[in-house]
């Protein structure tokens, strides 16, 4: 069975940091490319960071400098380090595993993240 449990999440203050967890399961994590995604209340879902098979990264604007996105393939785990938090990095974060060739991809159930001011 194919699982992606993301974890980590909670009220924090501003300033605050996070780890979330993405664990996988019934798959061969090395061979995804691996990213993190957000939606906040009445917003469309974006993109926070990714990190390739290669271990390749990129991240949104609003998150350079302050979010770092790893990956323990051993592990079959991911990870974004959330540091500096604002109340506006308020959302469900979830995990998404792809391989874009195949048009593949594989979606966590989201952890929540609030920041209070």
């Amino acid at each position: 069975q194919v699982l992606l449990v993301e974890s980590g999440g909670g009220l924090v203050q501003a300033g605050g940091s996070l780890r979330l967890s993405c664990a996988a399961s019934g798959v061969a994590f090395s061979t995804y490319d691996m990213g993190w995604y957000r939606q906040a209340p009445g917003k469309q879902r974006e993109l926070v960071a990714a990190i390739s098979r290669d271990s390749s990264t990129q991240y949104a604007d609003s998150v350079k400098g302050r979010f770092t996105i790893s990956r323990d393939n051993a592990k079959k785990t991911g990870y974004l380090h959330l540091n500096s938090l604002k109340p506006e990095d308020t959302a469900v974060y979830y995990c998404r595993l792809s391989i874009a060739t195949v048009n593949l991809e594989i979606w966590g159930q989201g952890t929540l993240v609030t920041v209070s001011s």
